[in-house]
């Protein structure tokens, strides 16, 4: 039986007792009915994983022993950053969801000049904290043990200003030549995703300037968070840990 994975912001070593967060432990307790003596797999985003058996359940609060920490590893060595342009209502959620799936390392929302979606400070720290929370979840899901970082959003230009060029940069562009694709992609990569009605050209001019090379996937124009899913399935199957 695979067992429940459980991501705790906290030292873990063998043989400490701590109390699962609130809402992980009303999971557990409520909806898996978990029971003293059952077995999870705790981890802190260290790149271990420790074994631990629940000791006591009192209502929604669960209790655990800490065993033996393993490294696992299962981290691309293709650290990817996705500069994605954040789409209205809950796709957002979607491609943070999919992306930790496929082994991004980095997010970074951006809004540019066609995005839908406008957001003040204090709804970019929410929106933040909410798809870190998202991240958080997959990566209990697919087993990760490092928890790849995500960004506030930004403006698109405050971000081209500020980022150094390091690695291969690419931006996602449907009417890039079909013969662009790069080929020979190592170590860290930089796609950028556009919003629903794609980049401005003074944006991807930014873009150039930028060091980003334009490229696109196949004929057909994507939606958004297609585009970032079939991206970061491209850049893993050629580049990094699927192939």
């Amino acid at each position: 039986m695979r067992l429940t994975r459980v991501y705790v912001e906290t030292c873990l070593e063998a043989g400490a007792a701590l109390e699962l967060p609130p809402e992980t432990a009303a999971h557990v307790a409520k909806v898996l009915r978990a029971r003293v003596g059952d077995g999870l797999i705790l981890f802190n985003g260290d790149g271990r994983e420790f074994s631990a058996e629940i000791e006591s359940v009192r209502g929604a609060r669960v209790r655990a022993s800490v065993g033996p920490g393993t490294f696992v590893d299962r981290e691309s060595a293709l650290a990817v950053t996705l500069v994605q342009s954040v789409p209205r209502g809950d796709r957002m959620d979607f491609i943070v969801q999919k992306a930790t799936e496929l082994g991004v390392a980095r997010i970074v929302p951006t809004l540019s000049q066609r995005s839908v979606v406008r957001l003040d400070a204090r709804q970019s720290e929410a929106k933040a904290t909410h798809w870190r929370a998202v991240v958080v979840s997959a990566c209990e899901q697919c087993g990760r043990n490092r928890v790849p970082a995500v960004e506030e959003p930004r403006q698109l230009i405050d971000y081209l200003g500020a980022a150094a060029g390091g690695g291969t940069r690419l931006v996602l562009e449907p009417d890039a030549d079909a013969d662009t694709v790069t080929r020979d992609v190592a170590g860290s990569v930089e796609i950028a995703i556009g919003p629903e009605g794609g980049f401005a050209p003074d944006e991807l001019e930014a873009f150039h300037l930028a060091g980003f090379k334009r490229v696109r996937f196949g004929p057909r124009i994507l939606r958004t968070e297609t585009a970032a899913i079939a991206a970061l399935t491209w850049l893993q199957t050629q580049f990094g840990d699927m192939r």
